[in-house]
């Protein structure tokens, strides 16, 4: 697991240099829809959460994801949102994770959590062919489905990296593509402390906040995140929760 999580840092770490996180910073042009979008073109209610029902056209809202798990930081991480009624979205990886740690993904849902994809071998999906697409998508949705009952409605792509291409074969397989407004880079990093800084310096309301419980560093600033935007009064919910009552749509992409 350590050798993954190593590999994993290392190439986060050459994206960082080539281009600090391409979709948020100019280095391609992408349509995406916000959150408060989503809400204002819905027409009908969306269903009671699982920590209680919020409206995040009153209430300042905030969404949890991490990216990359399950890992041996997740029974951790787990007990760190539970204890504080927090609900997450967990973009899972399928290849030495989903595979190594299935009761990791059934208690994720048994607890209320999103779990949605992070493809399967975190391949750039930019860089494939159709089919090889495909395959990256396909894999980690029937293993979840086959833990939890549930078939994924969301991914987020590796990197961040999408096109046109991945777009179509999303709406092809159900999926909506879900990126973020904030991102601690806790690949750069193991200080915890520094990682809860830079959330909170970026947070604001609707932000869909990135981070990786495979790094050693990233678990043990959760608390202090979720403490600290709960006194700035924000409520933390799933994505699909944020979008609520409207929903994500096949082939779209938000952040």
């Amino acid at each position: 697991m350590r050798r993954r999580g190593i590999s994993f840092r290392g190439a986060a770490a050459f994206l960082a240099a080539l281009c600090l996180a391409p979709v948020l910073s100019g280095c391609t042009t992408l349509e995406t829809t916000a959150p408060s979008a989503v809400r204002a073109e819905a027409a009908s209610a969306a269903k009671a959460a699982v920590f209680g029902s919020v409206d995040c056209r009153r209430a300042k809202c905030v969404a949890l994801t991490f990216d990359a798990g399950p890992s041996e930081n997740s029974p951790r991480l787990l007990d760190i949102l539970k204890e504080k009624q927090v609900p997450a979205t967990f973009f899972l990886l399928g290849k030495r994770h989903i595979e190594k740690f299935p009761e990791l993904v059934r208690r994720m849902a048994d607890e209320g959590h999103e779990v949605a994809s992070h493809t399967w071998d975190h391949k750039i999906l930019t860089e494939l062919e159709p089919d090889e697409i495909r395959e990256e998508l396909r894999r980690p949705n029937e293993e979840i489905e086959r833990l939890t009952g549930r078939r994924p409605t969301l991914m987020r792509p590796p990197q961040g990296r999408t096109d046109d291409t991945v777009h179509e074969i999303c709406r092809e397989l159900g999926l909506s593509e879900v990126l973020w407004s904030v991102t601690a880079k806790d690949y750069t990093t193991e200080d915890s402390d520094l990682i809860r800084r830079r959330v909170l310096a970026q947070t604001e309301r609707d932000g869909i906040i990135l981070l990786h419980d495979i790094y050693d560093g990233t678990v043990p600033a959760v608390p202090g995140i979720i403490d600290a935007l709960k006194e700035r009064g924000y409520v933390f919910v799933t994505v699909p929760q944020l979008l609520a009552p409207g929903r994500a749509e096949p082939g779209q992409v938000y952040r």
